[in-house]
């Protein structure tokens, strides 16, 4: 109970201290703070189509996250989702213009289903680097990333570009049929149910079914999963293309639900966000589905702060970094010994700190 009331309030903490310390800085820029605390929670939460907006953006953030928290369960650090999403994206587009789809549920399942696997190819690289080369994870797939994108604006300005987008450079617009839709007439698109799904589905795996067990296990101490015969290096890459293919299909969603072409605007942050919402969640896919929900509140209540307070879009970022940085720090503090660092911190002041002691006992004199 004490390491389950720790895991929750800790991320807690961190968030609220995150607030404290982005109400100093706007302080220091003149804006009350109060008002902006208030406006983060209205421009998240405050009303219907806050929250549809919120929960429009949790859906990829839910995705990408689980894009770091599976290998983080192999003992694994990936941060490459950004580039599985573009290129999820990007192959979404792609298919469903050099083939005939059926105006369907199957044809927008097909879509996803290239969206997917385009991004466990990629984010699988990462790890296969890292089993058989001996290349640092989070290196190569921060790089992969950058190569992604780089490749994704090359053939979107390029050979996949459509001749009717002057201004901003796209591919060709999915037909109607292949669309994602809202849920009953709303701007939430079914994309939101997708990815609680899929959070469930990779929590239930990883908990019950032998190959998630022996994935805990890789990630918790290679050496023993190696001594009971575990393949070890086969189960970091599955890892990894699972959870590429988890922000890949984020990057599909939001070609499908929200863009209908692949463009610039998939480069949004939303892998680099799953970062910060999978290390608050503690690589829980279950605990993500909430994080994502309040850093997609998050996300929404920025353009309120520009319009209403007149700081920059951006401003929201500054507080993701600041929770970030916290959650990294709690982390650190989790497994402190608070009692034995106070012991050394008195012993290292030397004896002109006198420690009143309780008395003792007999026996925990002949003890000590």
């Amino acid at each position: 109970m004490r390491n389950s009331l720790s895991s929750i309030l800790l991320p807690i903490g961190a968030i609220a201290a995150a607030l404290l310390l982005f109400g100093v800085f706007v302080w220091v820029a003149g804006v009350n703070p109060v008002e902006v605390w208030l406006l983060l929670f209205k421009g998240a939460f405050g009303d219907w189509y806050s929250w549809q907006n919120t929960l429009q953006r949790a859906a990829p953030l839910m995705l990408t996250a689980l894009c770091v928290a599976i290998p983080a369960r192999a003992g694994l650090v990936v941060i490459g989702a950004e580039g599985a999403l573009v290129l999820g994206g990007l192959a979404a587009a792609a298919l469903a213009h050099a083939v005939p789809l059926p105006a369907s549920v199957v044809g927008t399942l097909l879509v996803c289903l290239a969206g997917a696997l385009a991004g466990a190819v990629w984010i699988a690289l990462a790890g296969w680097l890292r089993q058989y080369r001996g290349i640092n994870e989070t290196i190569s797939s921060l790089l992969l990333a950058y190569v992604a994108i780089g490749l994704f604006k090359h053939l979107v300005e390029g050979p996949l570009r459509d001749p009717a987008s002057l201004n901003k450079p796209s591919t060709f617009s999915l037909a109607e049929g292949l669309r994602i839709g809202g849920i009953a007439g709303s701007d939430v698109h079914w994309g939101l149910v997708l990815g609680v799904v899929v959070c469930l589905v990779a929590g239930l795996w990883l908990r019950i079914t032998p190959s998630g067990f022996a994935v805990r296990v890789v990630g918790g101490n290679p050496r023993a999963a190696q001594l009971v015969g575990l393949p070890a290096s086969r189960l970091i890459v599955l890892a990894c293309a699972l959870g590429g293919a988890c922000a890949g299909l984020a990057g599909a969603v939001e070609v499908a639900a929200v863009h209908y072409s692949a463009n610039a605007s998939l480069i949004a942050g939303y892998g680099y966000a799953g970062i910060l919402v999978s290390f608050i969640a503690r690589h829980q896919p279950v605990a993500v589905i909430p994080v994502a929900i309040v850093f997609g509140g998050f996300g929404a209540a920025g353009s309120l702060l520009q319009r209403r307070l007149g700081l920059p879009d951006a401003s929201v970022l500054l507080l993701q970094g600041i929770a970030f940085v916290l959650i990294l720090a709690s982390e650190a503090l989790r497994d402190t010994d608070w009692k034995a660092l106070w012991a050394r911190v008195l012993r290292s002041a030397g004896p002109r700190v006198a420690v009143a002691t309780p008395p003792r006992s007999q026996t925990e004199e002949i003890t000590q």
